[in-house]
C-alpha cells in the first residue's frame, strides 16, 4: 500500500470477536471497533483529532484512513494551520522535539505501514499480546505504538499491570519496573525518544523482559534498532551512511515534509538528491555495519574551544545508581563560551556528592560539568524527552530573579547569587534548585 489509503482500507488485524481496546475499565472488540470506523463520513479536507477520547481518537483516525481522507493529530489547545498538502498525506503531526520549537510534519500511510511487519519481527510481538498504551497519541511514539497493535490484532490496554508489551520511553520503562511486581506478565518493551542508559536495559532483563531500542526520528522514522548490550544496526529497509560524522539515512519511512504556518524557522529535515535524509544527527557507521549515535549536532557544547556532545555525558550520568533523570546543557559563560552543567533528577535519599565522585572516572577533562543543579522535575516534551530549550530558559530566568532588582551591598555573610549564574569555571559549591 502507498501513498493515501484507498477507499476500504482498514488497519485492523483482530478477529471480530477479539478485544481490541481496554481503556477506563472498558474493553470494545475489533468487530466493534471497525463498525465505529464506518460511522466516519468522508469529507473535503482533512480530520482534525486529538481532543477528546483514547477510543474516541482511534476511530477518528481509523474511520478517516478507510475514507482516504488526511487526519491532523494534535495536542490539546493546539490547532495548527495548515495550507496545502501533499497529494499522498495520511498524517498530519506536530513534532515535539528537545528544541521547544514544534513544526507541523506530514507523512504518507505506507511510511508507517512499511515498517509494522519489520518491527513486529524484531521486538517479537505477536496477535496474543496485551499492549499498554504509555503515553498520549498525539505524540507520534504512542500513537505509531497504538495503529501497530490494532494491525497486529493484539490488545490495547491502559492496564500496566495486565500488559504484557509497552512502547515506552526510558524513564517509563524504568517507573514500569519500579512498580510492577517481579514477577509480573510484562515480557517485551520496545523503547526510544532518548537513550537507554545501560543500567536499566540490565534492570529489565534482569526482570526477563526483552528489550528492543530503536533509534529514529519524527521525520526519519525508523532508523536503526538493536537488543541491548549489542551495537544498533539499521532497521530493515533502512540504507545508512555517516558523512563527515553526519548521519543520513535512506528508506520508505520518511516523512513527506514539513507543512503548514510557523515554518519561518527552518526545520531539521534535509534531503539531499539521491533521497538520504538527515535531521542533523551525528553518527558512525563501523566497518562491521553497526552504528554509533552521538546525539544531534544542535545539543553540542562548546567550552573553552572544545566540543562536548551533550547526550555523551547524559549516557554516563544517566546509568548512576540514584539519577532518575539527567541533562546536559551550556550555560553562557564570559571566557568559556559554554559552561558545562549537569543537571539531574535524584531518586529520594541519593547524595549529589557521591553521583558526582562516581562520574570523575567517566568524564573527563571538557566532557566532565563544572556546574551540578539538582532539579524535582525536569522539564519534558509531551513524548517524554527532556526538554532541553525549556530547561535553558527556566535556568536563565532564575539567573534574572537572582539578580535583580538592584539592592543595596548585602551585609557580610548574606547569601550570594547562583553560583552557576556567576561565570566561574571552577566546579565551586553545589546549588540545588527545588
Amino acid at each position: 500500500m502507498s501513498g493515501r489509503a484507498p477507499p476500504g482500507a482498514v488497519l485492523l488485524g483482530g478477529d471480530p470477536a477479539d478485544p481490541a481496546i481496554t481503556i477506563d475499565g472498558a474493553t470494545i472488540s475489533y468487530r466493534r471497533l471497525e463498525a465505529l470506523t464506518r460511522q466516519v463520513e468522508p469529507g473535503p479536507g482533512p480530520l482534525t483529532v486529538g481532543y477528546g477520547s483514547v477510543v474516541d481518537t482511534l476511530v477518528s483516525i481509523l474511520g478517516a484512513v478507510r475514507t482516504g481522507r488526511p487526519v491532523v493529530v494534535a495536542a490539546p489547545g493546539s490547532r495548527p494551520t495548515l495550507g496545502k498538502l501533499p497529494d499522498a498525506t495520511f498524517l498530519v503531526v506536530v513534532t515535539s522535539g528537545s528544541s521547544d520549537h514544534p513544526r507541523t510534519l506530514a507523512r504518507s500511510l505506507s511510511s508507517w505501514t512499511d515498517s509494522f511487519a519489520p518491527l513486529a519481527a524484531l521486538a517479537g510481538l505477536t496477535a496474543t499480546d496485551r499492549v499498554l498504551l504509555s503515553g498520549p497519541l498525539h505524540s507520534t511514539l504512542y500513537l505509531f505504538a497504538a495503529l501497530h497493535t490494532l494491525w497486529l490484532g493484539a490488545q490495547l490496554t491502559d492496564q500496566a499491570q495486565d500488559a504484557t508489551a509497552v512502547h515506552c520511553v526510558p524513564m517509563m520503562l524504568a517507573a514500569l519496573l519500579d512498580e510492577l511486581p517481579d514477577r509480573g506478565v510484562l515480557r517485551t518493551a520496545v523503547v526510544a525518544g532518548s537513550a537507554l542508559p545501560a543500567s536499566l536495559a540490565a534492570r529489565a532483563a534482569a526482570r526477563g523482559i526483552a528489550v528492543l531500542e530503536y533509534y529514529g526520528a519524527a521525520e526519519l522514522s525508523f532508523v536503526a534498532a538493536r537488543r541491548p548490550p549489542v551495537a544498533f544496526r539499521p532497521f530493515p529497509g533502512v540504507e545508512l551512511r555517516d558523512t563527515d560524522g553526519l548521519l543520513w539515512a535512506r528508506s520508505a519511512y520518511l516523512a513527506l515534509g514539513y507543512v503548514g504556518a510557523g515554518q519561518d524557522r527552518p526545520g531539521p529535515l534535509r534531503v539531499d538528491d539521491e533521497g538520504y535524509a538527515t535531521v542533523g544527527d551525528l553518527g558512525e557507521l563501523g566497518s562491521d555495519g553497526s552504528l554509533r549515535v552521538f546525539g544531534r549536532a544542535d545539543a553540542a557544547i562548546t567550552t573553552g574551544g572544545a566540543t562536548v556532545v551533550a547526550e555523551d555525558v547524559e549516557a554516563v550520568l544517566s546509568n548512576v545508581a540514584g539519577v532518575r533523570a539527567a541533562a546536559a546543557i551550556g550555560l553562557p559563560h564570559p571566557r568559556l563560551g559554554q559552561l558545562l552543567t549537569a543537571v539531574v533528577e535524584l531518586d529520594p535519599g541519593t547524595d549529589l556528592a557521591s553521583v558526582r565522585a562516581s562520574t570523575r572516572s567517566r568524564l573527563t577533562g571538557a566532557g566532565r560539568p563544572r556546574r551540578w543543579l539538582v532539579r524535582r522535575d525536569l522539564p519534558r516534551t509531551p513524548g517524554g524527552k527532556i526538554a532541553r530549550a525549556r530547561l535553558l530558559a527556566e535556568l536563565a530566568a532564575e539567573a534574572v530573579a537572582a539578580a535583580e532588582p538592584a539592592a543595596p551591598p548585602a551585609p557580610a555573610g548574606a547569601a550570594a547569587a547562583p553560583a552557576w549564574a556567576a561565570g566561574s569555571a571552577d566546579a565551586g559549591p553545589v546549588p540545588e534548585l527545588t
